[in-house]
């Protein structure tokens, strides 16, 4: 599981630079500057538990897996933001975006999060 947690927190971290990166090219920004934050690495970490779940569920179809994910994602962005927001430390804030839930999670994500909760499954069954 140690591991794990270390692969999912490093690809996390990739893949938000990457996204963040990718939106500053949308802002025609030609830095194309990718950011993230040392809190990032244990919430990205923490998607290790996708294994299991994995385990349990490996005989669904893509699309039930992918809307697990999703859910488990969604959950752990909304107790991990809320938590750290309540501390002033959130490095996110969607509160300006149209579909967000108390600044902390965007329900216009969902796609990124089931696919990438499909992702982080083809990783861990390395």
């Amino acid at each position: 599981m140690k591991n794990n947690f270390i692969k999912c927190g490093i690809c996390g971290w990739c893949l938000e630079i990457l996204w963040t990166g990718f939106l500053s090219f949308r802002r025609r920004e030609l830095k194309l500057t990718g950011k993230s934050s040392i809190w990032m690495f244990p919430i990205y970490g923490m998607a290790a538990f996708i294994g299991p779940i994995y385990r349990r569920i490996n005989k669904r179809s893509a699309v039930f897996r992918g809307i697990i994910y999703t859910m488990a994602i969604f959950s752990t962005e909304f107790l991990t933001g809320a938590f750290l927001k309540k501390r002033g430390m959130c490095p996110w804030d969607y509160s300006k975006a149209k579909l967000n839930v108390k600044g902390v999670i965007r329900l216009d994500y969902a796609p990124l999060w089931f696919a990438t909760g499909l992702l982080y499954e083809k990783i861990l069954k390395r």
